[in-house]
Order: C-alpha cells, then structure tokens, then sequence
C-alpha cells in the first residue's frame, strides 16, 4: 500500500523521504498528511472482514518485500474508480477544515469516517 502511495505522491511532485529517527513517517508534512488522507480513503469503503483481511494480507506482502523486491500491484479499471472516488470523498471532508489543528482535523475526520462507515455496516 505504502509503495503505491509513493508512486502516486512522487508523480504529483511530492517529497516521499522518511524521517531518520521515525522511519513510519514522512520528512515534509504535506506528504504526511497526504498519507493519512490515502490510508483512510483505502479503510473507508471497506467491511471489518475486509480490513481484517486486508491487514493480513498487508503483513504478508511486507514479509514477501523483506525477501525481495516487490512491484505495486496493478489495479483494474473498476477498483481504480472506486479508489478515486473514494479518495475524492475523503478530500472533500478534509477540504472543510479550517487548518489551524492540522493532526487533531485530520484524525477527527479519520473518526467520523470509521464511525459512518459502522453505522451503514450495522445497518
């Protein structure tokens, strides 16, 4: 997920650079955010099963990187709509922030998102 994110972020002109001492995050912040945004748009639209599995097969994947290099999986058309649109979402609801709490925003937004994506799946 990660090196799908980068490919994205890099041909949209961003720093994908880690940090040195916390190599889980981004070096510039708009990269950072960015990140956060993708990984919810990715959590939205999917059941709890589904992220269960998706986490499983995440840690697979990343034990397989380990072994050897890795090429991001290539996407069909239909699942490529869905990701657009979906980020598309996620970036509407962050777009209505005023930006002075960036961290706290983007987590809140984070929240509701799970929260709504509960109430359908209880539904």
């Amino acid at each position: 997920m990660r090196s799908a994110f980068e490919a994205w972020a890099q041909r949209d002109g961003h720093i994908v650079r880690r940090r040195e001492d916390k190599p889980e995050e981004y070096l510039v912040y708009e990269t950072q955010r960015r990140w956060l945004i993708w990984q919810a748009a990715l959590e939205h639209g999917k059941t709890p099963a589904a992220r269960k599995a998706a986490a499983k097969e995440a840690g697979e994947k990343a034990a397989g990187a380990r072994n050897g290099v890795q090429r991001a999986p290539t996407m069909a058309g239909d699942e490529a709509e869905v990701r657009t649109a979906v980020l598309n979402e996620v970036i509407d609801a962050f777009s209505g922030l005023n930006g002075n709490t960036a961290m706290e925003d983007i987590l809140n937004v984070i929240q509701g998102l799970k929260q709504k994506q509960k109430s359908q799946s209880g539904d």
